[in-house]
Formats: structure tokens, sequence, C-alpha cells
């Protein structure tokens, strides 16, 4: 009977794997990207802050912009400005996982944007990012609500 119970209570705390939103806009929220213009890593090659006063809804998220410019390019062509994997962090993609992002940790290569959890994450990607792209491809429809 012990054993039962025991196998029961496993199956019962044991952890679940659940597919997340299309869009990464963290736990509390419906901000994708923290908030960051996804424009700017194109234009201006950093992260730079939104404005609620530019803001656009695309797939069930709000992004924000830093000018109006940004929001009508973004809004003319999403697909080249989002991030790729939802802005989730490309790294933990690759490994078949999620896992937030620092807008500052940021990679455009081949005109797609990659962002990246902390610094040294990112440090990690870079040094072999195109197997991590080629397993985040792979993963990331799996890992999709």
């Amino acid at each position: 009977m012990k054993t039962k119970v025991l196998f029961l209570a496993l199956i019962l705390v044991a952890p679940f794997s659940y597919a997340v939103d299309e869009i990464n806009t963290g736990f509390w929220g419906n901000t994708a990207i923290k908030g960051y213009d996804p424009v700017a890593y194109f234009t201006e090659n950093r992260a730079v802050k939104g404005s609620k006063d530019f803001q656009h809804s695309w797939k069930g998220a709000n992004w924000r912009f830093s000018s109006r410019q940004n929001l009508e390019l973004f809004k003319a062509s999403p697909n080249m400005y989002a991030p790729q994997y939802g802005g989730y962090c490309a790294w933990a993609v690759a490994q078949n996982d999620t896992a937030g992002i620092d807008p500052d940790q940021f990679t455009v290569l081949n005109g797609k944007l990659y962002l990246n959890y902390n610094k040294s994450i990112n440090d990690k990607w870079t040094k072999d990012r195109d197997r991590y792209i080629i397993d985040a491809d792979k993963h990331w429809p799996g890992l999709v609500d």
C-alpha cells in the first residue's frame, strides 16, 4: 500500500511540461520584451526602452516603440523586427526550454533578432550561435502553446 501511495504522490508532484505563449510577456502584464523597442535593435544596434505613447498590439501582446517611425516600421513588417522564439531567451530555447531575457543581451544576425537571459548566457550563445540557432529552430515549435 505504501508503494502505491508513494507512486501516486510522485506522479502528482512530478514536474509537468507546459507549452508557453507565443510571445514572452513575463508572468504579469502583456508587454513584449519588457517594453523595449524591437526596431531599435536593428536601427540603433542597441536596446532602447519603448514608450506608452507608441504602442501596437500584435500576436496578443503589447509592443512598445521609442518613436512613431519605429512603430510604423513594425506595423508594416512585424515578422521582420520581432525577436526570434517569441522574445524568450534564444539559448534556453536551444536547450528545449524557455527563460526570460535581459533586453541588453542581444544579437542581430542575418536580419534576425535574438535575445538572451543574461551576459554569461549571451557570451555562451555567441561562442556557438550557429549550432544553437539550429537547435532552437528545431525545439521552438514544440515549446509553443
